[in-house]
């Protein structure tokens, strides 16, 4: 095994400490990624908090993770050293279940490991991307466009990849109409992804702060849910609403804005219940679903749309001594709209 430098919580509510953590040895289709930049997710804090269960501690989060490759291991046939490479959400899936067959690990029906805060194959527990090395097995990494900056490329791995899924696969395109609530992390990249496909875009915020920065992303109108006339207004209007924010809100109140056949997407993971009425949902047929992340074909496929299309997310890099006040801005939504850690602070105290 070898030894790469980290951050690590130790507990709940932190706070974090340089630590030194232990990967695995490579296995013939094994990656070594020395690791350059990590985007932190608000999954970072609540998995690290224990808002969706348990945890084992220390545990160093992180799943966007950007590098260059450092090592292959001796059947490694899709990258060589000096590739450009990102890590998402998962390392591994079982690679047999109708799911992975179909390219869809993410719904592994054997459950996909996660990057961070899961149990691999080789009965070790995973750490993440706030960290110097990852190994990785080769079908669980995907290659960056050389058009996309590292540092640029580590957020797409999960806020890219969480809201190009649930576009692409209820049709954003022209003639759509689609509203983003929530302008942070994700939300900003929702409005910048559908706008490259073509669709009408509303941002649904709850005041009009970030109004300037919503039309300069790409959408097309912005409104405010703190004043209830907005709802009155946008009744039947949208075919997909996409909810990225983790926090409990009304459903009912956003399954009244979609039109005939159209449909409400969580992308945004709360830990409390959502109550929904079926009354929201029976008379205009309407849907409520949740999306996941993305398999690794399709977090390809959105890597190379982003290139073609010139999109970055909007990043603010941080030196890792400054992960504890990242989170804090996090969860006060200061950020505009992605903290990325430069990894080559890791060790300065």
């Amino acid at each position: 095994m070898m030894n790469a430098n980290a951050r690590a919580v130790f507990g709940p509510e932190g706070p974090f400490q340089l630590t030194t953590i232990e990967r695995r040895d490579l296995k013939p289709h094994d990656v070594l990624i020395e690791i350059k930049y990590a985007g932190i997710c608000h999954s970072d804090i609540h998995t690290a908090r224990g808002d969706w269960g348990p945890v084992q501690y220390p545990l160093v989060p992180g799943h966007e993770i950007a590098g260059i490759v450092a090592r292959v291991g001796s059947g490694v046939t899709k990258y060589t050293v000096g590739d450009r490479v990102g890590v998402g959400c998962m390392v591994d899936s079982c690679g047999e279940c109708e799911s992975c067959r179909r390219g869809e690990e993410q719904y592994c029906l054997n459950g996909h490991t996660g990057t961070y805060a899961a149990t691999d194959r080789y009965g070790q527990y995973t750490q993440g991307g706030y960290s110097s090395h990852i190994v990785v097995t080769e079908d669980f990494v995907v290659r960056i466009p050389d058009g996309i900056a590292l540092d640029a490329a580590a957020p797409l791995l999960c806020a890219g990849i969480t809201t190009y899924s649930p576009l692409r696969h209820w049709g954003a395109a022209p003639g759509k109409k689609i509203a983003v609530v929530g302008l942070g992390g994700l939300g900003h990249m929702a409005v910048k992804l559908a706008h490259a496909m073509g669709a009408e875009v509303t941002v649904l915020s709850q005041t009009l702060k970030k109004k300037e920065d919503g039309l300069k992303l790409g959408a097309d109108h912005y409104y405010a849910t703190n004043d209830p006339e907005t709802f009155n207004r946008l009744a039947g209007t949208f075919d997909l609403i996409v909810n990225t924010v983790s926090a409990k809100i009304d459903l009912n109140a956003y399954l009244s804005l979609l039109a005939v056949d159209g449909t409400l997407v969580n992308v945004g993971a709360p830990p409390e219940a959502l109550p929904v009425q079926v009354f929201s949902l029976i008379p205009h047929r309407r849907s409520f679903a949740g999306s996941a992340i993305g398999g690794i074909r399709e977090t390809q496929e959105m890597l190379e749309f982003c290139a073609e299309h010139h999109i970055t997310p909007e990043i603010e890099v941080i030196s890792a001594n400054r992960i504890d006040e990242a989170w804090e801005r996090v969860l006060a939504s200061d950020v505009r709209y992605r903290f990325v850690i430069d990894i080559s602070t890791m060790e300065n105290e």
